[in-house]
């Protein structure tokens, strides 16, 4: 059918994984303040953790940053230098794009060079948020079976 399109999307269970290696990570460095949200390809929350030392303002910014990287298909890093280099860039899209944050902490998830996903995190430095959510995408770097996961997920 021409009409109709096939969409890869993130699962619920490779959503929590990631989530879960980037909360190892912060609690490796000692940090306890982050939250951490994955999004389907459209933007939609998959899963979320809000770590206990994490200010209830990095709720809405970790999942509006993981939204500006699924919604456009590029960091939020690279939103934040595109705005630098762009005055018109700069003037128009804060106000003009619905989520946008354009501050390092949020990343495109890539399976076979296409996005399903994406992951935000906030809490930190921005540089921090950075280093936090790259560790949630190491998940693909390790066998499944050293994840302790079940095959289902």
């Amino acid at each position: 059918m021409s009409d109709v399109e096939s969409i890869s999307t993130i699962s619920a269970g490779l959503a929590q994984r990631i989530i879960a290696a980037a909360d190892d990570a912060a609690v490796a460095q000692g940090q306890l303040r982050f939250a951490i949200a994955v999004v389907d390809h459209a933007g939609a929350l998959k899963g979320f953790v809000r770590q206990d030392g994490a200010k209830l303002n990095a709720v809405q910014v970790a999942q509006d940053k993981a939204y500006t990287a699924a919604a456009s298909q590029m960091s939020t890093e690279q939103w934040s230098k595109a705005l630098a280099s762009d005055a018109v860039l700069a003037a128009g899209a804060p106000t003009g794009i619905d989520r946008l944050v354009p501050m390092g902490g949020g990343l495109p998830i890539v399976i076979d060079e296409e996005v399903v996903g994406a992951i935000g995190v906030s809490g930190g430095h921005w540089s921090e948020d950075v280093r936090v959510a790259a560790a949630g995408l190491t998940v693909f770097d390790r066998p499944r079976n050293d994840l302790n996961e079940r095959e289902d997920l």
